[in-house]
Parts: C-alpha cells; structure tokens; sequence
C-alpha cells in the first residue's frame, strides 16, 4: 500500500510538471517565432530542423537543471527545502506577470538561415542563448526532481523526454501548420494575450500547490 502512495504521489508529481512546462512553451517568444520564420520562408523541413535544434537545446538546460539538483541533494541537502519555496515563489512570480502582461505577435520575419543544418544550429543557439533559461531550470528543477522519489537519473531522463516531447508537440505541430499558426499568432492580438494569461495562471495554480507541499515537508 505504501508503494501504490508513493506511485500515486509520483504521478501527481509529473503531472504537475508537464502542466507547468506545457504553460511555458505554449506562451509566444523566441523560440515560436524561430520556427514559424522558418516554417513560412523556407519550408516545413526547415521549421522541423529549428525544432529539433531547439529540444536540443532544452536538453542542455535539462542537464545543467538535473546536476545542479544532484549537487544540492548530496553537498548541502539543508538547502534544499529554501530552494524549493524560493523556486515556488519564483514560479508564483512568473505567473504574476504573465497574467498581467500583453504579449502580441506583431510580426515574423523571413529566416535567416539557408539550409537544414543551419536551422538546427541556430535553433540550438537560440534557446541555449536565454540566460534566463539556466535560472528558471534551476528554480524549477528542485521542484520535481526529488530524492524521495528514488534515484534521480531515472527522473531527470523521464522529465528530459517530457521537455522535447512537448516541444516537439507545440513547435513541430506549428511548423506543420505554419500558416495557420501565423495566422492564428501574427496581429491576433486578443488570442496571444489569453494565451499568455492563461498560462500564467497554470504556473501561478502549479506554484501554489508546490509551495504548499515545501512548506508541508
């Protein structure tokens, strides 16, 4: 009975995780608009190869956030709860913002890449570039990648393939649809603001219940 508990617990951990990744990709920034550019100027091949280079990238920042995590579990474990609600706070913050915030799409540009490969690159590039990408994964890793649920390589390989999953999901399901996806994007001012205040909401709701948990531990 304790394991099904445990299982259980687990699973609301993982759900918890993909709701918040989910509400972070889905909101327009650079990495969407990396891949429509090169989904309208120069194919669906091209906006794939964007795609990929950015869960490349991703995969990056789900390294670094799993071995800061795996540091902080073994050198100095007493921090770990303090992280967690300045991590949930942070969250909280974020999600704050992006309700409060406008975000629009006025317009997407032809790429400036001139093959495949080059789009893989700079797609790689572009969501590596983000030095905001290394904090949040710091903040947000502690969160969901937990010792107590057991060794933390099976967890950070678990939550890696959620990451490119659901950028493949979103970014891929855009470049195969580009231009729907402009359409539905590019001066649509009301539909990415909703977009960005609903998921704004989501972290806002995933911090909360993170917080509680810290705070319960």
């Amino acid at each position: 009975m304790q394991g099904s508990t445990t299982d259980m617990t687990y699973t609301e951990n993982l759900w918890l995780f993909f709701t918040l990744l989910f509400g972070i990709i889905v909101v327009p920034g650079m990495d969407m608009i990396f891949v429509l550019a090169n989904s309208l100027s120069r194919g669906r091949a091209a906006g794939l190869a964007a795609t990929a280079g950015i869960m490349a990238g991703g995969l990056v920042h789900s390294l670094y956030g799993a071995i800061g995590v795996g540091l902080l579990a073994s050198l100095v474990p007493f921090l770990f709860k303090p992280l967690l609600v300045a991590g949930a706070l942070y969250m909280a913050w974020i999600g704050l913002t992006l309700m409060r915030s406008a975000i629009t799409v006025s317009d997407v540009g032809p790429a400036a890449t001139h093959d495949r490969w080059q789009a893989f690159r700079r797609g790689a590039l572009t969501c590596l570039a983000n030095p905001k990408a290394y904090l949040f994964m710091l903040a947000i890793y502690p969160q969901f990648l937990r010792p107590d649920f057991g060794p933390l390589a099976p967890q950070a390989a678990v939550m890696a393939a959620m990451t490119a999953g659901t950028q493949l999901a979103v970014y891929g399901g855009l470049a195969l649809a580009a231009g729907r996806a402009r359409a539905a994007l590019v001066g649509n001012d009301s539909a990415t603001i909703w977009v960005g205040r609903i998921a704004g909401l989501l972290l806002l709701l995933v911090s909360l219940a993170t917080l509680w948990e810290a705070l319960m531990r």
